[in-house]
């Protein structure tokens, strides 16, 4: 009877197996394994050389399989440790996020960046209210195929503060009369960050809400 056997169900000791399944066996419950069926073994048939050197050698290769796990477990909370304090970083800074809603940034303005598929002969930008209603509208005239910047300052024409809120961004780009596709991608704030108790994924505490890490395109 060999140690496998034993973990297949021929070991006489199932309390011992039911408390330390074999998916998670230890040293300690390995070395037990091995103790049981060297004492119950058939003296007339026991367990040749052989494979005591192969169960010694079953019996090493738990263990370091146990420590390589601790070791792994304690990179791990090494780097999540790390990784938190890197995003701590990010408090009071803002990301670019792809996004259609744009949120007032700390000094009330608004900025954001489209991205063409191809060149445009005429590109606006309308910055819409929850009403249905253009706050501000930029005209961005003929440009080239790639990404380009938008930025206003949330005044109107007559400097008094006409934004405040989330605003959806509405581009309209064409060339030759045919639509031109583009996307969207606006800045946020980064006012904190959120990390569960229980270990789940960091999220950063934005304009846009709570949003993960990895939404991030740049800081700024």
């Amino acid at each position: 009877m060999s140690v496998i056997d034993t973990l297949n169900g021929a070991s006489t000791t199932p309390t011992t197996t039911a408390s330390n399944p074999a998916a998670q066996l230890d040293q300690n419950a390995f070395l037990r394994l091995m103790t049981t069926q060297l004492t119950t073994q058939d003296p007339f048939n026991p367990v040749d050389n052989t494979q005591m050197i192969a169960q010694m050698a079953q019996f090493s290769q738990v263990a370091g399989i146990a420590e390589m796990n601790r070791s792994l477990q304690t990179i791990v909370d090494s780097l999540a440790g790390s990784r938190i304090g890197d995003v701590a970083n990010w408090i009071g800074r803002s990301m670019l996020v792809e996004s259609n809603i744009a949120t007032p940034l700390r000094d009330g303005t608004y900025a954001g960046e489209i991205e063409l598929a191809s060149a445009a002969d005429a590109v606006t930008v309308s910055l819409v209210d929850e009403n249905g209603t253009i706050v501000r509208h930029l005209d961005l005239g003929s440009q080239p195929a790639g990404p380009i910047n938008f930025a206003w300052d949330g005044l109107n024409d007559a400097g008094e503060t006409a934004g405040g809120g989330p605003l959806q961004v509405v581009v309209n780009a064409r060339a030759a009369g045919q639509p031109v596709a583009a996307g969207i991608a606006t800045w946020t704030s980064i006012g904190g960050i959120q990390s569960p108790a229980n270990g789940g994924a960091t999220r950063l505490v934005t304009g846009l809400g709570l949003l993960p890490v990895e939404a991030a395109l740049r800081l700024a």
